[in-house]
């Protein structure tokens, strides 16, 4: 079921700030005017409009009242910091308790979809699994975040012909993606639950037989070990392509197999301009250090090739932030999937979106520094 309705006409009043209700109590005293609002971010972004639109048109379509917006970018346009992403004109009265909302449905899905985009443009041969849902503060941020994902997904695919995110988690948003439900095999509770990574593969195949089979492979720090099992378990699979082996170590050790001497190796045999390259400490990391590094899917084909596995794909998750997607891309890293959360904005405060009255019935009118909203001919 989508939330982009919530609130209802009916309910809006307990969301809403207070001030607002106050001055619309104003308003319905002294007498309406029409307005226009100019909304706009305080930081780069990629337009994702269409949530906080469709919103605002079906409170106005309840209260039966008529509202104009002009968007000034088309969806998934870059717009730069302090410009105005839309225009909304009408009844002060009708529109003066639905900022809150608004604001709330447009920030956040704006710069979720300028890192979303980041993410595929850095990596365009790389598929991308939006596995945020766990992350979010309720269904309606989980909502928000996948329509963002989806429209930095899209402009990526335009613009470099990437991959993109070919879904996510959750079914009920997985129509953002084109699809008609979520993806996903297993979690670490069911190798837990199995008491092996073999056992529960064998789990998970013979309760979905027609799914392909991605394995969970570090709840037992034996990710090569383990990968190499299950592989020749399912040998049919693996030939096939339907088998894949995803890496989530934590930032607290090596995977299997691997030192920062041995990562340095690996590396050096495979993307040595990766290691000459790096510019910072972080970057350091993501090439070369604990859990799941550039180094650790390059010793994981590795040892896949070499033990005759070449088309089992290797599905990465674990911080992958576009910071981490640029390093991959300099260590040409050999992921077929990355699993991520982590196009979620980082700093929360990016995310807040502002909008400011310009025009109260026909006179522009705005506060002192925020002349830079009023529309050409208006300054």
């Amino acid at each position: 079921m989508s939330t982009t309705r919530h609130p209802t006409d009916a309910t809006l009043s307990g969301y809403v700030d207070k001030y607002f209700l106050r001055t619309k109590e104003c308003v319905r005293r002294f007498g309406d005017k029409r307005v226009t609002y100019a909304v706009f971010m305080r930081r780069p972004v990629t337009c994702a409009p269409r949530l906080a639109v469709e919103w605002i048109e079906a409170m106005a379509a309840a209260r039966g009242t008529s509202v104009d917006i002009q968007l000034t970018h088309r969806e998934g346009a870059w717009v730069g910091a302090g410009e105005p992403i839309l225009y909304i004109s009408g009844s002060l009265f009708h529109l003066v308790d639905l900022e809150t909302q608004y604001l709330q449905k447009l920030g956040a899905a704006c710069v979720a979809a300028y890192n979303a985009y980041t993410m595929c443009v850095e990596l365009p041969e790389t598929a991308f699994l939006a596995m945020d849902a766990r992350h979010c503060a309720g269904t309606e941020m989980a909502e928000i975040m996948a329509y963002g994902a989806s429209v930095g997904s899209e402009k990526a695919k335009k613009k470099v012909g990437a991959k993109g995110f070919i879904g996510n988690a959750s079914d009920a948003t997985a129509h953002y993606f084109g699809q008609p439900r979520g993806y996903g095999t297993m979690p670490h509770a069911l190798i837990g639950y199995a008491g092996s990574t073999v056992r529960a593969a064998e789990m998970f195949h013979d309760t979905h037989p027609s799914e392909n089979l991605t394995v969970l492979v570090d709840y037992f720090g034996q990710e090569i070990t383990d990968s190499l099992a299950v592989c020749r378990k399912f040998p049919e699979l693996a030939a096939a392509g339907r088998l894949a082996v995803r890496l989530d170590t934590h930032g607290g050790r090596y995977i299997e197999g691997l030192d920062m001497a041995e990562s340095y190796r690996v590396l050096d045999r495979n993307a040595p301009e990766a290691i000459r390259g790096y510019r910072s400490e972080a970057e350091l990391k993501s090439l070369i250090g604990t859990g799941v590094s550039a180094a650790a899917i390059w010793h994981t084909r590795e040892q896949l090739d070499q033990a005759g596995y070449p088309a089992v794909r290797i599905v990465a998750s674990s911080g992958f932030g576009p910071e981490k997607c640029r390093v991959m891309a300099l260590a040409k890293a050999p992921v077929d999937v990355i699993g991520t959360g982590s196009y979620l904005p980082e700093k929360w405060s990016e995310t807040y979106a502002t909008a400011d009255i310009i025009d109260y019935d026909g006179e522009a009118r705005v506060k002192v520094g925020r002349e830079f909203l009023l529309r050409e001919g208006e300054r």
